[in-house]
């Protein structure tokens, strides 16, 4: 078994050799080309190897392969559940969670909070005007005012997650 690891590597190894070895090669060629205009000849920096790298770089390598991908619940998604959950055609159920997000937005724009039990509170906030900076001068902006969405989840989904 170590000789099969000792094999492996020795392949791998010859393999990095070869890209760097071609490098040199085209550098030196290139040194050439320079050295007979009368420029200064520069010694060729090594290539870096995996073992040279940095501990951080190869740890975060190990922790975003080992991330886990997260899924996305989009509208259809949930109208294929809704519909499979309560023996609905799928067309059927779309339509129905178009024409409630349709109804939220309506009420929102109205300036109506909307409360969904066991999910949490829809409403439009005010943000007032105010005086901020551009970073890159510091010179002072006016901002003007807004509106914002916000969401304020219940007690019980916040428990739940």
């Amino acid at each position: 078994m170590a000789k099969a690891a000792v094999k492996t590597t020795a392949k791998t190894a010859s393999a990095r050799k070869a890209p760097a070895a071609k490098t040199t090669a085209t550098k030196a060629t290139a040194s050439k080309a320079s050295a007979s205009k009368g420029a200064v000849k520069m010694p060729a920096k090594p290539a870096k190897t995996s073992a040279q790298k940095t501990p951080a770089k190869a740890a975060t390598k190990v922790a975003k392969a080992s991330a886990e991908k997260v899924t996305v619940l989009t509208l259809r998604n949930i109208a294929e559940r809704l519909s499979e959950a309560h023996e609905l055609p799928k067309r059927q159920a779309n339509e129905m969670l178009t024409q409630m997000i349709e109804m939220i937005a309506k009420s929102l724009k109205k300036g109506e909070k909307i409360r969904i039990s066991g999910l949490g509170i829809l409403q439009v906030r005010k943000r007032a005007a105010r005086t901020g900076r551009n970073p890159q001068t510091g010179e002072p902006i006016k901002i003007k005012a807004s509106k914002k969405i916000a969401f304020r989840p219940t007690k019980e989904l916040k428990e739940a997650i």
